[in-house]
């Protein structure tokens, strides 16, 4: 969906202008370029047009040039609807062009691990995570949240790095974001939990954490930011918004977690050409890179990996299948993905495991919870030094009451996600056992 268009009132009736339109809603952006440049250069004080050509290079990923026109509306229209926000999110992405450059040029030829031979790496991750919000009143669990992940506590620590989605950012007293700015409370779905909450993903056991999804700016830019702030504090690496990458040593292996969402605000699934760069710059120095991705349409209805993009209220939620090969190709060592808020199937692909979605793991107040968006899983993967997948196990999970995750000794996880892994992936489809031991 293309964002240019909701500022049409403020088109004035110049031929430019209006021929830039025209390019733009053709997706024509090189044609809507040349025409708002002379709209420019005709009359340097019309913002519209400074602010539409913004458009333009975000659509081609010109990040320089989108901040040098919103950052002349600025100037001259501080408040420009919607202007803070997206200028932010260009900034953002202007800096990992940065950093990608700088890496590619500092590149070490090779990369001599410090790994010994035959040491391995296991990892376990869950999906989403939302442990409880304030706005509205009424969705903060008993305790203040400090039993949030009792019952489970053990598995998540069993491990040399535990990874989550972090669905909903944590701060204190911020307002909800545009999307919800004119909703009445409980009729719009943002999430903001305490502050306070945060050392309970550090106690819990996660090493890493993903920021990369829907809700992360539910309460702006400064929320998210604060977000970052309070996990650097816990010790907690985390991945999302551009330029931010998790990068952590452990039993001798440099990691690097590098999380996507299907919107520029996060590392972008939908650019795969960027994304296969933004990898392969992290290959270079690091002897793992996993890929933690938010992608795919919701709801029960979801629980199959369809080929070629999917869409979900009008939104592309990434064309799945080819974005995990790509960066698979690109040097990643294990993909893990969430979003759909159901469990989905898992492959093998040049010997790297792909999981397509863990589903809903702790998701209090405000989540379905019923049905397939119960069921969650704690995922195990055992990797050797090459990023190679080497042996994993699936440990069913389920909730019980608003949100509490516990496990499941129905482990009702292990068949579904044996089910969706034959029917969608055929030969490369993980080998499950009755246990939930996993194979290539």
């Amino acid at each position: 969906m293309f964002l240019f268009a909701t500022n049409l009132l403020f088109a004035s009736p110049e031929p430019a202008y209006e021929q830039g339109i025209v390019q733009m809603t053709n997706k024509n952006f090189s044609g809507a370029i040349t025409a708002f440049e002379q709209c420019i250069n005709e009359k340097p004080e019309q913002i519209e047009c400074h602010w539409e050509i913004g458009w333009a290079h975000w659509m081609l990923s010109d990040w320089d040039a989108v901040v040098k026109h919103w950052s002349i509306v600025e100037t001259k229209q501080p408040e420009f609807p919607k202007l803070s926000g997206y200028l932010t999110q260009a900034k953002d992405n202007q800096k990992l062009q940065k950093i990608m450059t700088e890496s590619q040029k500092s590149a070490p030829a090779t990369f001599a691990s410090a790994v010994a031979e035959g040491a391995t790496l296991r990892i376990r991750s869950v999906g989403d995570m939302m442990i409880g919000t304030n706005f509205p009143a009424g969705y903060l669990p008993k305790n203040d949240g400090a039993d949030s992940f009792a019952n489970i506590k053990s598995e998540l620590q069993d491990a040399d790095i535990t990874f989550g989605n972090l669905e909903g950012p944590l701060c204190n007293g911020m307002t909800p974001s545009q999307k919800c700015a004119n909703s009445a409370p409980g009729k719009c779905y943002a999430f903001r939990s305490p502050a306070s909450y945060a050392p309970y993903y550090k106690d819990a056991g996660f090493d890493l954490l993903s920021t990369a999804n829907n809700h992360a700016n539910d309460f702006g830019s400064s929320c998210r930011l604060e977000t970052e702030t309070l996990l650097d504090e816990q010790g907690i690496a985390h991945s999302g918004r551009p330029g931010d990458i998790a990068s952590i040593e452990v039993n001798g292996f440099k990691v690097s977690m590098i999380a996507f969402y299907t919107n520029r605000s996060s590392h972008y699934l939908n650019d795969h050409d960027t994304a296969k760069k933004l990898v392969e710059s992290q290959a270079a120095t690091h002897d793992i890179v996993i890929v933690s991705f938010h992608g795919g349409a919701e709801g029960s209805k979801a629980i199959h990996v369809p080929e070629g993009s999917e869409t979900f209220y009008g939104e592309n939620r990434g064309d799945l299948r080819t974005f995990t090969h790509d960066v698979i190709d690109a040097g990643a060592d294990l993909v893990i993905g969430h979003g759909p808020h159901v469990l989905r199937g898992m492959e093998i692909y040049n010997n790297k495991l792909i999981a397509y979605s863990l589903g809903n793991f702790a998701t209090y107040g405000r989540f379905n919870i019923s049905g397939y968006a119960g069921m969650g899983v704690i995922l195990e993967t055992t990797i050797d030094a090459n990023g190679d997948f080497i042996a994993g196990e699936i440990i069913s999970t389920k909730q019980i009451g608003r949100g509490v995750p516990t496990l499941d000794e129905d482990n009702k996880a292990i068949d579904l996600i044996r089910t969706l892994s034959t029917d969608d992936f055929g030969k490369t489809a993980v080998k499950i056992a009755v246990d939930g031991q996993i194979r290539p």
